[in-house]
C-alpha cells in the first residue's frame, strides 16, 4: 500500500530540491561587489524621508484592494474584445451585463465612501 506513493515522494522531493536550487542560483553564482550605495534603502530612487516602521492608514490598503479588485475584472475584457466578431451579440449583450455589475459595485463603494481619502 505505502508503495503507491513512492512515485508522489519522489516528485516532491524533485519539486522541493529544484525549487531550492533555483532561489539559491543568483545567490552562489552572481557576482558579489556590495557597497554602501547598493545596500541603502531605494525608494523610487529618492532617498527615504521616514522610518519603514510607521504605522500607515487603514485607507491605504483598501485603496490597494478595490484598486486590485477592479484590475483584475478589467482583465476579462481582453479576452471578449479579441474574440469580439466571433462572439457576436450574445457576447455583447454578456459583456454589457459584467460591466454593469462591475459599474453597480464601484458605485456602491463611492456611496459608502471607500474611495474617499481625508
Amino acid at each position: 500500500m505505502l508503495e503507491t506513493y513512492i512515485p508522489i515522494g519522489i516528485m516532491i522531493f524533485f519539486g522541493v530540491t529544484f525549487g531550492v536550487v533555483m532561489s539559491k542560483a543568483s545567490e552562489w553564482f552572481g557576482p558579489k561587489n556590495p557597497t554602501e550605495t547598493k545596500l541603502s534603502t531605494y525608494e523610487s530612487g529618492m532617498e527615504p524621508v521616514r522610518s519603514a516602521h510607521e504605522r500607515v492608514s487603514v485607507k491605504y490598503y483598501m485603496v490597494a484592494m478595490l484598486f486590485i479588485i477592479f484590475d483584475i475584472e478589467v482583465v476579462f475584457l481582453y479576452p471578449w474584445a479579441v474574440n469580439f466578431r466571433q462572439l457576436g451579440t450574445f457576447g455583447l449583450v454578456e459583456m454589457v451585463i459584467f460591466i454593469a455589475i462591475l459599474m453597480l459595485g464601484y458605485l456602491y463603494l463611492w456611496k459608502k465612501g471607500a474611495l474617499r481619502w481625508d
